[in-house]
């Protein structure tokens, strides 16, 4: 790839850089397919200003990618491990802990609608989140792309977390009069903590059972149910959905929806079957 001159740059139009900071800098050119698959590979080394450009950088460099059939499969694994957090893990609970996990409903649909804007929307989102699970005692233990996964050493302060940020991005408003409404899911196990974070079946369940949610609503596990015994908090009742087989999980989970003042309780059918 010939490396671009002054005057080749300056002509051309800011759409073709992938970045270009408050300063008006412009970085990783994307205006054709050698310079897209170059600034794939740079991405790690450039310093952006905040993690809202960031994403925009990002998301400009995915689209490029796309519009010359590139499929880039080592810069989104990178980008999975990059974007994780690296906290304490001295700090994490063990033993029996409660899982909650998130996700935001039509993440693709509003990306495509909202464009550059959707990483605004995304770092907002993320922050309601991480001030309900810090309120509550929790520990961030993953953020990556739209999903949210925390741990508590009591499923009594995951659920009153996942009410909290539930009524906070309720009362929001978002770009465009779209709607943004995040799923959750909280569930109950014994995990082993390695050098990774979390590994176990628990992991999976909770995953699974926030991906049957919709947007707006909480599932609990039947295991996290049985773990709180009285200990729900004040207000709070658990209504009972039935049993379902989650995808990969050997046996049947009762799920139960959270009912709370302030958040949505009717919704369609679990998407997931019986």
């Amino acid at each position: 790839m010939a490396k671009l001159t002054a005057s080749e740059r300056g002509k051309l139009p800011d759409r073709a850089f992938a970045y270009i900071d408050s300063k008006g800098n412009r970085r990783l050119p994307i205006h054709d397919e050698a310079h897209v698959r170059n600034a794939l590979a740079r991405f790690e080394r450039v310093t952006f200003e905040d993690d809202a450009a960031r994403e925009r950088a990002r998301q400009r460099l995915l689209n490029a990618a796309k519009r010359f059939g590139i499929v880039p499969v080592g810069f989104i694994t990178r980008q999975i491990r990059s974007e994780r957090s690296s906290p304490d893990l001295s700090a994490f609970p063990t033993g029996t802990v409660a899982f909650l996990l998130t996700d935001i409903e039509g993440s693709t649909g509003l990306l495509q609608q909202l464009g550059d804007a959707y990483a605004g929307v995304l770092k907002d989102v993320r922050a309601v989140i991480r001030a309900a699970v810090r309120r509550n005692g929790g520990h961030t233990v993953d953020a990556r792309a739209d999903e949210y996964f925390a741990v508590f050493e009591r499923p009594a302060a995951a659920i009153q977390a996942a009410i909290e940020l539930q009524r906070a991005l309720g009362e929001r408003s978002w770009p465009r009069d779209l709607e943004c409404k995040v799923r959750a899911g909280v569930h109950t196990g014994r995990p082993m903590l390695t050098d990774a974070g979390y590994v176990g079946l628990a992991v999976h369940t909770v995953a699974r059972l926030a991906a049957i949610a919709h947007g707006g609503q909480i599932l609990v596990s039947g295991k996290a149910r049985t773990a709180m015994r009285r200990s729900l908090p004040p207000g709070v009742t658990l209504r009972a959905l039935g049993r379902y087989r989650l995808a990969g999980i050997p046996q049947l989970e009762a799920v139960y929806q959270v009912e709370a003042a302030g958040l949505a309780t009717t919704f369609p059918v679990l998407r997931v079957m019986r």
